[in-house]
């Protein structure tokens, strides 16, 4: 089936032209206009450095769907393409949890020993994280995912045959596991953050409505990139298990979920809100670096 044949383009290449400056920009903040980093900014690189494995990612998916989902890179290229934007999608998820886990700890536990945590200690878990994320998508690089369908062939990280290779049920398992666990856990930080506040009368200094803000931006981001490809993946799955002979079904189901890979790739566009909603440093940087632009144009020109 042609899924998305005009829509996924145009919202990916929309994507690329937002996405690409405000990241290149959040990326010049981190590495010239930071002067100090403490261990929530080495979390929020990070997930910067991830949101890069999507944008060089990105442009194959618009070119192959620019082509009718006609892959024209061949078998490497599909299983490296498809392996970063699992690594992205799996590393976003992990320090989204960690920036909102850190924001918890800070506002209901400020003297437990996680706030505590050193620079360099932060660096050995970002480090674990990616040697998790890398070793839990290294099965998507072991298998072939090309696929003959007409006069065309498809490059999917999944398959409509009735016994799937054990690479992708192992890439399916980590696709739903990897967002309900950290979703439910960004759910109770949320609400027992909020509770926890408003039971101690403290909701409504600036300070914490900051921690609150930032934890429940994250939910939304969380929310509006994940929850329409695991949605939409399951119904599939269910479609394909009960109804399996409704070929038109599926079909009709495997397009949805394809075009919900759109709201995956949006990530890197609102990831830098977190930035923003979540680190005092990022926005003081943001803000001064505003300031001392037109004042550095102004020097050159006079």
């Amino acid at each position: 089936v042609n899924s998305g044949t005009t829509f996924m383009p145009a919202v990916m290449i929309a994507e690329m032209i937002v996405g690409l400056p405000i990241n290149i920009v959040a990326l010049w903040i981190f590495c010239f206009r930071m002067k100090f980093w403490k261990p929530h900014a080495v979390f929020l690189f990070n997930l910067l450095l991830a949101d890069f494995l999507l944008l060089v990612s990105v442009p194959l998916r618009i070119d192959n769907h620019l082509r009718g989902e006609n892959w024209v890179f061949g078998h490497d290229w599909c299983r490296v393409n498809l392996f970063m934007l699992a690594v992205n999608r799996s590393a976003s998820i992990g320090f989204m949890t960690i920036v909102a886990l850190d924001r918890y700890f800070k506002v209901v536990y400020p003297h437990h020993w996680i706030n505590q945590m050193t620079f360099h200690q932060a660096g050995w878990l970002t480090a674990l994280i990616w040697v998790l994320v890398i070793v839990l998508r290294i099965p998507l690089l072991t298998i072939n995912l090309l696929y003959e369908e007409g006069n065309r062939t498809l490059c999917r990280s999944f398959t409509s045959s009735e016994e799937p290779p054990l690479a992708i049920k192992l890439n399916q398992a980590a696709y739903v596991a990897e967002f309900v666990l950290p979703w439910f856990l960004l759910l109770f930080c949320s609400v027992r953050t909020a509770c926890f506040l408003h039971h101690r009368g403290l909701d409504r200094q600036k300070k914490v409505k900051r921690a609150i803000q930032a934890v429940c931006v994250i939910n939304l981001v969380f929310t509006i990139c994940f929850l329409p490809g695991i949605f939409t993946g399951l119904v599939g799955l269910c479609i394909k298990k009960f109804w399996p002979t409704d070929c038109a079904l599926f079909n009709q189901w495997t397009s949805i979920f394809i075009m919900s890979f759109a709201f995956s790739y949006l990530n890197s566009t609102l990831d830098p809100l977190i930035y923003a909603f979540s680190s005092s440093m990022f926005r003081e940087a943001l803000k001064s670096s505003f300031i001392a632009f037109p004042l550095d144009i102004r020097a050159k020109l006079y």
